[in-house]
C-alpha cells in the first residue's frame, strides 16, 4: 500500500480474518499512532514491514503474551525501521526464535541492547543505528558476524573495536594493546580508500579539461546585478533587533543571525564584528567573490547593507543547518547515500566550480563541515569565502599571513603561509575522513601514532 496517513483502526470488523495473513507491509506510508493489539490473531504471520512511517510509542513485547504479534516462532523479517518508536528494546524479542532479520534503526530507542537476543541463532541482519543505546554491544551468537554500521550514530555504546565504538570502561586496560593495533588497521584501511576516491575524482577532472581545453566562464555572471541594498532598520526589524534567539551560528569575523525581510523572505544575515582586526577585509573579500560567482552548491547572496559602523551580507538561508550538525547530533542522521550525494555530488562540484569555472580561480581556504550548509532538499552549499583568495594573471600560489582552521589546513598552507588550489583539495579529504568516521581531525583520538 502507498500514501496511507493517519493510525491505524483500533479494532478490525470480526467478519476479516487475520489467521492465515502470512505477510502484512505497511511500509513507506505517513502512518502514526501505536501498532493495533489486533495482530496478535495472525498467528501464521512471517513478515512484518512497517518502516518509514511515523509509527511512536514503545516497541510492543513481541514475546509476551497476550500481547503477542503473531506466534512468538513465526517472524521472520521485522522492521520497524525510521519511525519514532522510543524505550528500550524489549527483552521479549529472543522468544521470536525464527527471527531472521531484526531492523530498529532511525527510532528513538534508548537503554542498552538486551544480551538475551544473543539466543536468536537464526538472526542475520541486525540494525539499530541512529538511536540512542548505551552500554555493551553484544559479542556472542548471532552478534559475532554484524559489522559496525549496525551500531553507528547511537548515545554511549561501547564494545569490540570492530564496532568502531569505545572500549568498555572493564575490557580497556586488558585488551588495549590489541585493540590499538585494530584500531589503526581499520583507519589505514579508511584513509588509504579516501586517498584513493579522491584521486579517482581529481583524475576525472583533469581528463574532462583536457578534453575540452579550457572551461568557459558562466554566461551569467555579473558583478552584483540582481543584489539588494537593505537598510540597517530592516534588518534590526527582522531580526528582532539582532535577538541572540536569532542567532545561527558564529564565525570567525562576526555572527549569522536569522531574519525575516520585508517582503516575507526568510535569509541568513552575516553581521561583520568591524571591532575584529581584518573583519573589513573579509568583507570586502567575500563581496567580491559572491558577486562573480554562480552556482548551485554555493551560497546564494541576495543583498548587502554596508555604512562605516555597519557591514552585513544577506544571504539565502539554509533551513537544514551546517554539515557539521548533521554529523555530531544525536537529533539528526545522515545515511551511507547521503553522505556520497552531499561530498561527491555537492560539495566537489562546487570546488570545483570555484577552482576552474570561474574566470578566475579561487580558492577556499577553509573547508570544513561547519562551511558547509544544506538547504530544504539536502542540497549541500559552500559558505564562508571570508578568507578566500581570489588568483589572476595565471598565479597558482599565493602566500598568506591569515591561517585557517586547525586540522583541516593542508601542511604547507599551516607551515608556509602557501595558498593554492591543492589545499582546498587537502581539506576536502580531511572533511572527507570527517563525514565517514564522524571525528572531528582535532579528536584527541588522533594523537600519538594516531596523528
Amino acid at each position: 500500500m502507498e500514501s496511507l496517513s493517519g493510525s491505524l483502526p483500533s479494532t478490525i470488523s470480526m467478519g476479516i480474518s487475520l489467521l492465515n495473513l502470512e505477510e502484512f507491509y505497511l511500509g513507506s506510508n505517513r502512518l502514526s499512532g501505536e501498532i493495533p493489539s489486533y495482530i496478535n490473531n495472525a498467528s501464521k504471520l512471517t513478515l512484518l514491514q512497517m518502516q518509514n512511517n511515523s509509527f511512536g510509542g514503545y516497541v510492543p513485547n513481541f514475546g509476551d503474551t497476550p500481547s503477542s504479534i503473531g506466534n512468538p516462532q513465526s517472524i521472520e523479517f521485522l522492521s520497524l525501521a525510521h519511525n519514532k518508536f522510543e524505550g528500550s528494546i524489549p527483552e521479549s524479542l529472543k522468544d521470536i526464535i525464527n527471527l531472521r532479520l531484526l531492523d530498529l534503526s532511525n527510532n528513538n530507542l534508548s537503554g542498552v541492547i538486551p544480551k538475551s537476543l544473543k539466543s536468536l541463532r537464526y538472526l542475520e541482519y541486525f540494525n539499530v543505528y541512529c538511536n540512542k543505546l548505551e552500554g555493551e554491544i553484544p559479542t556472542e551468537g548471532p552478534f559475532v558476524n554484524f559489522k559496525a554500521q549496525s551500531f553507528i550514530q547511537n548515545s554511549t555504546l561501547c564494545g569490540a573495536t570492530r564496532f568502531h565504538v569505545p572500549l568498555c570502561a572493564r575490557t580497556h586496560k586488558i585488551s588495549r594493546p590489541k585493540n590499538v593495533s585494530t584500531l589503526l588497521v581499520n583507519y589505514h584501511v579508511i584513509i588509504s580508500t579516501i586517498i584513493l576516491v579522491v584521486i579517482i575524482i581529481v583524475l576525472i577532472r583533469r581528463r574532462r579539461r583536457r578534453k575540452h581545453n579550457k572551461v568557459p566562464p558562466p554566461t551569467n555572471i555579473s558583478l552584483g546585478i540582481g543584489w539588494r541594498r537593505i537598510s540597517y532598520q530592516e534588518l534590526v526589524h527582522g531580526t528582532s533587533a539582532f535577538s541572540e534567539a536569532n542567532v545561527l551560528g558564529r564565525r570567525r569575523f562576526g555572527s549569522i543571525f536569522r531574519g525575516i525581510l520585508s517582503d516575507g523572505l526568510n535569509v541568513a544575515i552575516k553581521v561583520f564584528n568591524l571591532q575584529l582586526e581584518g573583519a573589513s577585509k573579509s568583507f570586502d573579500i567575500e563581496s567580491e567573490i559572491l558577486s562573480t560567482v554562480r552556482h548551485r552548491n554555493l551560497i546564494r547572496i541576495i543583498g548587502c547593507c554596508c555604512n562605516t559602523e555597519f557591514k552585513a551580507l544577506i544571504l539565502a538561508y539554509m533551513p537544514n543547518g551546517s554539515l557539521e550538525k548533521w554529523l555530531y547530533s544525536e537529533s539528526y542522521c545522515l545515511d551511507i547515500l547521503q553522505r556520497v550525494k552531499i561530498a561527491v555530488d555537492d560539495i566537489v562540484l562546487g570546488l570545483e566550480y570555484i577552482h576552474y569555472g570561474h574566470t578566475f580561480p579561487v580558492v577556499h581556504c577553509d573547508m570544513m563541515s561547519s562551511n558547509i550548509l544544506l538547504d530544504e532538499d539536502m542540497t549541500a552549499h559552500v559558505v564562508d569565502f571570508g578568507l578566500s583568495k581570489l588568483f589572476d594573471d595565471g598565479e597558482v600560489v599565493i602566500q598568506t599571513n591569515t591561517l585557517a582552521t586547525i586540522g583541516y589546513t593542508a601542511p604547507e598552507y599551516g607551515s608556509e603561509g602557501k595558498v593554492s588550489t591543492n589545499g582546498d583539495v587537502y581539506s576536502y579529504g580531511i572533511l572527507l575522513l570527517e563525514m565517514f568516521t564522524m571525528k572531528k581531525p582535532t579528536n584527541d583520538m588522533f594523537s600519538g601514532e594516531m596523528s
